[in-house]
């Protein structure tokens, strides 16, 4: 899926049920400003390349979007800050891939739920001396991700930002009446599973902090996170999960949830924990940032020890790590048999 000259995205949607589709290449990319184009003018930009889906019966032009959800169906929300400085750097990301993640992170929730997205809303605040090029870049990206959702971008709210960009996304959805998956669920001896592999994405972020280039095609992970919506979809038709998060702070912090909410405990098991391959050489990532690297956006479930879990779903590898337990913590048990708790040293906002 091209997003821009020069520019490639590497991705596995299409493995995952979805249907990339690139906007209108007859239409431009980049406009010539050297500042952003007015409040009016950059929403009819947005406004026009824009796909409308299914779900949202009024989009942007008025002062509400209005929403179809289907019948016997809840609503899923879910709201994420993109802050520039803390969830990127223009000097490190491509403004495609900072709208592709946007979005990404917020279909990893509703992919969380086991949900079907349909709409997103992005509240967008740029400094007043931001390149428009840099804006149409962001939301070409964006948008391609959601074309290949069939979510519709149906409103939001831009405003000039007095330091660095500042983007808001909203995504709306639905799931069958009492179907969601949440993270109250697990139950003792429930089986515990991840999808794909993990620490990818910390690992370049790592290679930012040392200095060094990190390339998309090395660590695709990181720069084109892929929602496992189409998974988690399957988990929740089949009935298969009993509780379910987005690995986005880090398995070790994401673990804790599902054991906090649910009353439980988890031991898992060292080996067992699919470590991603990064770089030419595809060398294989360090156990700790697998242990508590965030924005893999995989998925972290449990399931009942007589349910049957595919080890590959919707293309994606699924892989037991581990088991739900009585006792209150988690529990690290390397290949020695040795026991060691695993403390959520993942990913938090305002942690000394």
């Amino acid at each position: 899926m091209a997003l821009g000259p020069g520019y490639e995205v590497v991705t596995d949607l299409a493995l995952e049920g979805a249907s990339p589709r690139l906007l209108p290449p007859e239409r431009p990319l980049y406009s010539g400003a050297t500042v952003p184009d007015s409040e009016k003018a950059l929403i009819s930009r947005i406004q026009r390349d824009a796909i409308r889906g299914t779900g949202v019966a009024v989009g942007i032009g008025d002062d509400c979007a209005v929403l179809r959800i289907p019948s016997g169906h809840q609503a899923l929300v879910t709201t994420d800050f993109t802050i520039e400085g803390v969830h990127f750097r223009r000097a490190w990301h491509p403004p495609e891939v900072v709208g592709f993640r946007c979005l990404a992170r917020g279909l990893s929730d509703i992919a969380a739920m086991g949900g079907e997205p349909h709409a997103a809303f992005l509240s967008l605040a740029v400094p007043r001396n931001l390149p428009q090029a840099w804006i149409d870049r962001f939301i070409k990206g964006l948008l391609g991700l959601a074309s290949a959702f069939n979510v519709t971008l149906a409103g939001g709210d831009t405003s000039e930002s007095p330091h660095g960009v500042l983007a808001d996304i909203v995504v709306v959805g639905s799931v069958p009446k009492g179907h969601a998956i949440l993270r109250s669920k697990a139950r003792p001896g429930d089986r515990i599973y991840v999808t794909g592999e993990l620490g990818g994405a910390a690992a370049a972020l790592g290679e930012f902090m040392a200095g060094r280039k990190a390339l998309p095609k090395e660590f695709p992970r990181h720069f084109h996170p892929h929602p496992r919506v189409r998974v988690g979809q399957f988990l929740r038709k089949h009935r298969l999960a009993s509780a379910m998060i987005d690995l986005s702070d880090g398995l070790s912090t994401d673990l804790a949830h599902i054991c906090e909410e649910s009353g439980v405990g988890a031991e898992i098991l060292e080996a067992a924990i699919p470590r991603a391959r990064i770089g030419t050489k595809e060398k294989e990532v360090a156990l700790g940032r697998a242990l508590r690297g965030g924005e893999d956006y995989e998925l972290l479930f449990t399931a009942p020890r007589g349910k049957r879990v595919p080890n590959r779903i919707a293309g994606v590898a699924v892989t037991l790590i581990g088991e739900i337990t009585r006792r209150r913590r988690v529990i690290l048990k390397s290949p020695d048999g040795k026991r060691s708790r695993l403390r959520p040293l993942g990913w938090q906002h305002f942690q000394k």
